[in-house]
């Protein structure tokens, strides 16, 4: 007797992270990787299984698969962000896969607010439409710039008039790969382009500024703001002329893969559309 074929419906829309303590997928302790029997004795999660209370994956999934009556998901994101990296503007699109559903037609726009309602001040979704198979390659392949908002601090106070002379003109940065990735991605040197759109003072008194930057797809941003004695050239503390640190960074925007606004989507697919 041949097996039932898997049925799988997905699920696309925008997420807003408003936080800085959650992770885009669960966030499995790298000792342990949240086994059952090994996450008892794991000392770096104290047994809990993972390094995060929740994720966005799991903020969406437990309410959407709860609908779909199942508990099998995947969760595909346009790149991701740090953990303490909040997203916000139009948010990042993602697209979520659901195994197996007993009830296929659900609410999708009840849903979407029932998600907004739990986790008020964390995270918001908008535009959740049915999509298709496709659009999750669409998502993992297609390069996209982003827009930032950092929030620099300088070891002694900034000229902004000759910050902004740096404005307008895009800049080619040659980064190594950051010590605190080498572990997972190969070690070598990629040139990516930035540009600085704004520099303003937080408040007086404070060396800590504002920066607005747009950068292409792959750019390690705190990396661009530090230098890293040397790995990222130049830095904004090269140009800038001080010793710079990111204390705070937001993304503002998904862009295109050159630096322009990304039209709204099309209309969405029928009600009940399964792939």
């Amino acid at each position: 007797m041949q097996n039932a074929p898997k049925v799988k419906v997905f699920v696309e829309g925008r997420y807003r992270k408003l936080t800085r303590d959650l992770p885009q997928t669960v966030y499995f302790c790298p000792e342990c990787k949240g086994h059952l029997r090994r996450r008892k004795k794991c000392e770096r999660c104290e047994g809990f299984g993972k390094l995060s209370r929740d994720s966005v994956q799991e903020l969406v999934g437990w309410v959407l698969g709860k609908a779909f009556w199942t508990r099998k998901n995947k969760f595909h994101g346009s790149d991701r962000e740090d953990v303490d990296v909040r997203m916000l503007g139009r948010g990042r699109p993602f697209v979520m896969e659901f195994h197996n559903p007993k009830e296929p037609e659900v609410d999708l726009a009840a849903l979407e607010a029932e998600v907004n309602r739990r986790n008020e001040g964390r995270l918001e979704i908008e535009g959740l439409c049915w999509s298709e198979r496709a659009r999750v390659r669409e998502l993992k392949e297609t390069p996209h710039a982003k827009e930032y908002l950092v929030r620099v601090r300088s070891a002694e106070p900034l000229d902004i008039d000759a910050c902004m002379a740096h404005s307008g003109k895009r800049i080619q940065v040659e980064q190594r790969t950051p010590n605190r990735v080498a572990h997972r991605r190969a070690d070598k040197t990629r040139e990516r382009w930035i540009e600085i759109m704004e520099v303003c003072a937080c408040e007086e008194g404070v060396n800590e500024y504002s920066v607005r930057l747009r950068t292409e797809h792959g750019t390690y941003v705190k990396e661009v703001v530090t230098g890293e004695d040397g790995r990222s050239q130049p830095s904004l503390s090269e140009l800038f002329g001080a010793i710079c640190e990111c204390v705070e960074l937001d993304v503002l925007e998904i862009l295109t893969s050159e630096g322009e606004k990304i039209p709204e989507p099309k209309r969405p697919l029928p009600f009940g559309h399964i792939v």
